[in-house]
């Protein structure tokens, strides 16, 4: 389960990547226990629900079956759980950091225990584009909260197999020495 939480995150950069957006996934361990995916996507969408009345990031952070994947438009080919994945990942942590590089601005929200601590706000401009995502999963939830290295590194190897020509690369820091672990096939599943 809590090795999933990981998966569940980086199949939404897969998503972005299959859609044609995104080309660079980085997957990275970090010393304090947490774990920070980013992509070079599009950015989860920053404005605000209609119905709601909050960012549509947040909706998607927060509620069950609020992502693209449900408006049968945004992604025409999906993996994961179907846009539960986020929000689930976001219940599950004792707290979630969100930045998102769009329309040349860099936004922040922060989440504890799957809610947001404050609404989205504007943090900056950029040249970037893309999600970042640092979450720490729930002591109160999971038995061990350490992720496995060997376990990542085969399910992003796997990953870059399936989806040629995007660049995975998965860092771990949780060590004495940063390891690096980078994939990418051109040839796709022929090369494996």
């Amino acid at each position: 389960g809590l090795h999933h939480m990981v998966y569940e995150v980086v199949d939404n950069s897969i998503d972005e990547a299959l859609a044609g957006f995104c080309k660079n996934i980085n997957v990275k361990i970090n010393i304090d226990g947490t774990l920070t995916v980013n992509d070079d996507g599009r950015g989860i969408p920053v404005d605000i629900h209609r119905d709601e009345k909050k960012s549509a990031a947040e909706v998607i952070m927060t509620q069950l079956h609020a992502g693209g994947k449900f408006d049968h438009e945004s992604y025409k080919v999906s993996g994961g759980l179907h846009g539960v994945g986020v929000s689930v990942v976001n219940a599950l942590s004792e707290k979630l950091e969100l930045k998102i590089f769009r329309d040349n601005k860099e936004y922040l929200i922060n989440f504890k225990n799957g809610n947001s601590i404050k609404p989205i706000k504007k943090i900056g401009s950029t040249k970037k584009r893309g999600t970042k995502i640092t979450f720490l999963p729930s002591k109160d939830v999971f038995s061990s909260i350490k992720f496995s290295s060997s376990i990542l590194q085969k399910r992003i190897r796997e990953l870059a197999f399936l989806n040629k020509g995007i660049s995975i690369t998965l860092i771990d820091n949780s060590g004495k020495k940063s390891k690096e672990f980078a994939h990418k096939y051109e040839g796709g599943i022929i090369e494996f």
